[in-house]
């Protein structure tokens, strides 16, 4: 007798983690919003904005276009340097903490109401920072502890604090530059108009890039698609770098003036 029993069919849907971010300080919650631009000093992303960023570098990256993956291994290169400057900075105040009598018990330096902030990231590189930024607020919590107990004077704990946020900020400062070429591998192979305007607005790119056999770590997989199909759905170059959350989905990145979210 035939089995006429259809295969079950599993309609899974898509995995959801919610996540957030508890700050103690003042100093971090600052680099969470960023910098608003004044005379003569340009604005800065924050944290949400820096997100929002990679997320669209690796939907562009998907989609084969060959300034993402570029402008992804700057910005690796960068977290790398960011992690290494903070990592000597917690050093120092570890040194200095050490100074600490043996009869003297010092608790964990913690705000009696943190800031608890959500995270919405699809994009590794955005986790990272995440990181980094929970970093400096561990080492922000320490320095001003340190500097309560008399073991660091007012201005090395200034100096200290301020090339934290300044490894941070210049980080989130590269990553405001980005911008979406538009183009795809097979544009610059067959050296068409979008890939010479793309080369003239933006610059060239290294061979190894430009061929894909230089990506990134965390550089997604390349979704093969036409010009034409990855123009359509990549819409064109988003200037929008703000503190808003991006579409958290699979597909294709949202045109400019988009600014959904989902939490990853």
């Amino acid at each position: 007798m035939a089995n006429d029993e259809k295969p079950l069919q599993l309609n899974l849907g898509t995995l959801r983690s919610a996540m957030s971010l508890t700050l103690h300080t003042h100093h971090a919650s600052r680099i969470w919003h960023g910098r608003a631009p004044a005379e003569g000093r340009a604005g800065i992303i924050g944290l949400n904005g820096f997100i929002s960023t990679m997320n669209k570098m690796k939907r562009g990256s998907e989609q084969d276009d060959p300034y993402s993956d570029w402008w992804m291994l700057r910005v690796e290169d960068k977290l790398t340097d960011t992690k290494t400057c903070l990592q000597a900075l917690r050093e120092q105040v570890d040194q200095a903490l050490a100074d600490v009598p043996p009869a003297l018990s010092l608790g964990e330096n913690l705000n009696v109401q943190p800031v608890k902030l959500p995270i919405f990231a699809n994009a590794q590189l955005g986790f990272l920072a995440v990181y980094l930024l929970a970093d400096y607020d561990d080492l922000a919590r320490r320095l001003i502890l340190a500097h309560h107990t008399a073991l660091i004077d007012r201005s090395t704990l200034e100096r200290w604090l301020n090339e934290g946020a300044h490894a941070l900020r210049s980080l989130f400062s590269l990553a405001q530059q980005f911008r979406y070429s538009g183009c795809t591998r097979d544009d610059f192979a067959a050296k068409n108009a979008a890939a010479r305007a793309a080369i003239e607005k933006l610059g060239e790119l290294p061979q190894d890039v430009l061929e894909g056999t230089l990506r990134s770590r965390y550089a997604p997989p390349i979704i093969r698609r036409s010009a034409l199909a990855a123009s359509a759905n990549l819409g064109t170059e988003d200037d929008s770098t703000g503190d808003v959350p991006v579409e958290d989905a699979d597909g294709p990145l949202p045109a400019a003036g988009d600014g959904e979210d989902a939490p990853a």
